[in-house]
Order: C-alpha cells, then sequence, then structure tokens
C-alpha cells in the first residue's frame, strides 16, 4: 500500500483486488473512497455476515435473508487543540443482524453463542492484542535539477 502523490489517497492492494480508501473534505482527504475507520467497520460487519453463514452451514440451520448493519461514533475533532480527550478512533462500535429463518429461536440463540466464538474480527477487537510497530525512514529523494551552464 502506498499514499498516491499529494491527494492522500491509499490503494490498498490484497491479492488482486484494489480498495481505494481516502477521507473526508474535512479531514485532508478528496472523498474517494471510505476512510480506513469507515472500512474496518465495513470488515467487521462482512466478516459477521460471512461467520452466521458458516455456522448456520454447520448447524444446517436454513437462513432466509441475513442483513448486517454495524455503527459507531466517530469525532472528527479527536486530538485536535482543545479536543485532546477525545478518543482517536471510533467508539460505542455496535452492530444488529436481522435474519430470516424457520428456524425456532432456540437454534437461532446456539447460532448467535456460536458465531460470537468464532467471529475472528469481532474476537480480534474485543481481546487484547499485541501489535508490532517499526518506522523505516528513507533518506529523502534528490530534487529532480536540470542544470543549464553557459560559458561566455
Amino acid at each position: 500500500m502506498a499514499v498516491e502523490g499529494g491527494s492522500g489517497v491509499r490503494r490498498i492492494a490484497i491479492r488482486r483486488h484494489a480498495i481505494v480508501s481516502d477521507s473526508l473534505p474535512d479531514f485532508a482527504g478528496f472523498d474517494l473512497g471510505p476512510g480506513s475507520p469507515e472500512l474496518q467497520l465495513g470488515v467487521l460487519g462482512s466478516c459477521l455476515a460471512h461467520t452466521v453463514l458458516i455456522q448456520a452451514a454447520l448447524q444446517e440451520l436454513a437462513i432466509d435473508t441475513i442483513e448486517v448493519e454495524v455503527i459507531a461514533t466517530f469525532d472528527s475533532r479527536a486530538g485536535a487543540e482543545g479536543f485532546e480527550d477525545i478518543p482517536v478512533h471510533p467508539q460505542d462500535i455496535a452492530f444488529e443482524v436481522r435474519l430470516q429463518s424457520p428456524a425456532d429461536p432456540a437454534r437461532i440463540q446456539a447460532l448467535q453463542a456460536a458465531v460470537e466464538k468464532t467471529y475472528p474480527i469481532l474476537n480480534l477487537l474485543r481481546l487484547p492484542q499485541s501489535v508490532r510497530a517499526r518506522f523505516a525512514v528513507a533518506a529523502p529523494l534528490e530534487p529532480d535539477v536540470t542544470r543549464t551552464e553557459s560559458f561566455a
């Protein structure tokens, strides 16, 4: 992944797929794609729907439809002068799964328990993680200077 020129656009390459990430204009972007926190919430929802499908198949439970809604609070003032106490990360993350299924409520509860136990991205967010970070600083690029010499 690299940032394109002065645009701030981030092209995320995963296998043979590309996702464009950007920010809203009030956050130094051009709104050419979702921002990183929005992508994270989208990943949370996508993984949830997929985990429901996997667990329903394992339990041989019929699902007619699945809808997932993920919400969170973002405050664009976070970290700015006078707003240092506002967290810079999404807060109050919540999701709702809406299913249509002919299964009885007890089987749906068993499905929910299995989903919460095996849902990778939810567990990634809920459980403490160790994340290593390193900044590698390269030498500045040489300016592109064309020299013209004149001999008199």
